[in-house]
C-alpha cells in the first residue's frame, strides 16, 4: 500500500502495515565512476553508479516502483544534498547537547551521503538510513575510502521511526519532493528529534514546500528559512532554501 498526498489536506491512503524496505541489485550497476566532492573545506572522493537511468530498466527496481513508487534517487549527486553539506561544514556544532562527549547525527534518505559525510568530518558520529540498502553500501565504501569511521549504517522507512532513539542532529537533502513525504516526515521529526536539538533540511524550493512548512508548525515545530546555492565546480549554481527546525518553545 502507498502513503498518497495530491494535494494538501487529503485524507491519506492506510499506511503500510510494515516497513518498506527495497535493494536495488548490484547487476543493475554495469559501471561505476568515481568524483572529487568539495564541500567548503572539505574534499571527499564519491565513488557511484556510473549512469542512474539504467537501474530504472531492473526488473527488481521496476517491481518495486509498481508497490511503493520507488525510483532510485540515490544514485545521484543532488544539488540540495551539496547544499546542505556545505551547511553543515559551516555548523558550530559544540552549541549542541551531546552524550558522551560526542554529538549523534541521523541522515534520512542519505543516498550517497554527502551531508553525512560532512557531519563526520566535522566529528559527529552519523547513522546513515536510507530504504534502499544499496546506498547505504556505497556511503560505507566512500567513508572509509576518505577515512571516516565513526559511523553505523541503517534501513530506515519514514513511516516507521524509531520510537527508542532519539538524536541531537537529523539531515535531509530534498526529501520533500512529494506531497507524500510530507506527514511522515515530520511525523519521524515529533519521535526522533531530540529535545534541544535541530533538525536541517534542505530542499530546491519544490511545489509541496509550502504545505512542508504549514505541516511543521501545525506539529509544534519552529523553523528558520534562509537561501543557499550550490553546484559542481565550474558548473551552475542553483538556489534552494535551508530550514533550521526545533521544537517549539
Amino acid at each position: 500500500m502507498r502513503l498518497r498526498y495530491d494535494a494538501p489536506g487529503n485524507k491519506p491512503e492506510p499506511t503500510p502495515t510494515e516497513p518498506q524496505i527495497v535493494e536495488t541489485p548490484a547487476a543493475a550497476i554495469s559501471e561505476h565512476t568515481t568524483e572529487i566532492v568539495i564541500i567548503d573545506r572539505f574534499r571527499f572522493h564519491i565513488t557511484r553508479p556510473a549512469d542512474s537511468y539504467e537501474l530504472l530498466d531492473d526488473p527488481l527496481v521496476r517491481a518495486a516502483h509498481e508497490v511503493d513508487d520507488y525510483m532510485p534517487y540515490w544514485a545521484d549527486l543532488w544539488p540540495a544534498s551539496r547544499m546542505l553539506a556545505k551547511s553543515v561544514a559551516k555548523e558550530d556544532w559544540s552549541r549542541f547537547p551531546h552524550k558522551e562527549n560526542k554529538l549523534h547525527a541521523l541522515e534520512l534518505g542519505c543516498g550517497l551521503g554527502i551531508p553525512g559525510l560532512t557531519a563526520l568530518a566535522c566529528g559527529l558520529h552519523v547513522t546513515f538510513t536510507d530504504y534502499d540498502l544499496a546506498p547505504l553500501k556505497f556511503v560505507e565504501q566512500n567513508a572509509r575510502k576518505n577515512k571516516l569511521f565513526d559511523f553505523q549504517t541503517k534501513p530506515l522507512d519514514w513511516r516507521f521511526p524509531w520510537p527508542d532513539q532519539q538524536f541531537s542532529v537529523i539531515l535531509g537533502a530534498d526529501l520533500t519532493y512529494e506531497m507524500r513525504n510530507i506527514e511522515p516526515l515530520v511525523g519521524l521529526l515529533k519521535v526522533m528529534l531530540a529535545p534541544g536539538g535541530i533538525a536541517l533540511f534542505t530542499d530546491q524550493d519544490r511545489t509541496p514546500a509550502g504545505f512542508f512548512r504549514e505541516t511543521l508548525v501545525r506539529n509544534g515545530f519552529r523553523y528558520e528559512q534562509s537561501v543557499v546555492k550550490a553546484g559542481e565546480p565550474g558548473g551552475i549554481r542553483l538556489q534552494g532554501s535551508l530550514y533550521r527546525i526545533q521544537h517549539h518553545g
